[in-house]
């Protein structure tokens, strides 16, 4: 069979192929010693060369395939991975709003100082701090007189109570008082018609009246609770000492309200009371309506240890 019968029986080549067929043929030798061929035999499809980008590279591209698609699958998943790392070191997104809300905070001691921040008078009113520091840490019991001046025989009367010791004070009533017909003086002495100021316990009471229900106080019943003479206006004291409650200035504790001794000298007086208002200035004490005398009466207690706190406004 002659050399272009055989090219007439294969198919068309492209160029690249003829080129290599072109430097590896076979010599003259090569073909005679080679066995003939049956007639009409071709080359098997399978052998024949495909085409660049035919069946031959679409193969190659298919066997190469699953590489590329594994390698982007375990990109992905490392990605994926990553991802939840991220997330799992990753404050929550509210988390950034709440710490910056804890940053907007003052310090921990601008904190602290701002709560301990409190009214220096403890919720009391018309008094000096001074004088808020006189009253004893226990006492849960307090009646603040304030003289609308320091020469007034016009003062106010307010009960407060508070729950603790040391816990700020509340006020639970408020009435009209009067004191010493020239005011006040934390020098008093006997006769000056001053009432003396200062803190001052309450501990004993007394009266010409039966003691008001639920009265706590060491209470002395006697009908020598009667005064004699008229007030310094000249009105009447009738009922002035119904009920009273001894103010503890130069006076023994713990006895009646009419014991006379004077432990800290005659010159300063003594016998100052809470007592029932007689329409006038008094010559010491203070004098509030009936109806409060009770109140206080059913109202203080001495495990409370009250105490009372008078003296013209702003002392």
């Amino acid at each position: 069979m002659s050399k272009h019968a055989r090219a007439r029986s294969h198919s068309p080549r492209q160029d690249g192929e003829d080129r290599l067929d072109t430097q590896d043929r076979p010599s003259s030798q090569d073909r005679q010693d080679r066995p003939p061929r049956t007639a009409g035999r071709s080359r098997p499809t399978g052998t024949r060369r495909a085409p660049r980008g035919s069946r031959a590279s679409g193969a190659a591209r298919a066997s190469r395939s699953p590489r590329p698609l594994a390698a982007v699958a375990a990109l992905g998943l490392l990605g994926f991975g990553a991802g939840w790392v991220y997330i799992a070191q990753e404050p929550p997104a509210n988390a950034a709003a709440r710490t910056n809300a804890a940053d907007a905070r003052p310090p921990g001691t601008d904190r602290a100082a701002r709560g301990a921040e409190r009214d220096p008078l403890q919720g009391l009113t018309g008094i000096s701090e001074q004088t808020r520091a006189k009253i004893p840490a226990d006492a849960r019991q307090l009646i603040l007189v304030t003289g609308r001046a320091k020469d007034s025989s016009e003062s106010t009367a307010a009960l407060y109570t508070r729950p603790a010791a040391g816990a700020d004070w509340a006020k639970s009533a408020s009435w009209p008082a009067r004191n010493g017909a020239k005011g006040w003086s934390t020098e008093r002495t006997y006769g000056d018609l001053t009432s003396p100021q200062g803190v001052f316990a309450l501990t004993d009471a007394g009266g010409l009246l039966p003691k008001p229900p639920g009265t706590k106080f060491p209470y002395d019943q006697d009908e020598a609770f009667v005064a004699t003479g008229r007030g310094v206006n000249g009105e009447s004291l009738r009922g002035s000492f119904d009920y009273v409650v001894a103010v503890d200035f130069n006076r023994r504790t713990g006895v009646t309200p009419l014991d006379p001794a004077k432990p800290e000298g005659e010159e300063k007086g003594g016998n100052i009371w809470l007592h029932v208002d007689h329409d006038g200035p008094s010559q010491g004490c203070v004098g509030i309506p009936k109806e409060a005398m009770k109140k206080v009466l059913e109202t203080l207690d001495p495990a409370a240890k009250p105490v009372i706190v008078m003296g013209p406004q702003g002392f």
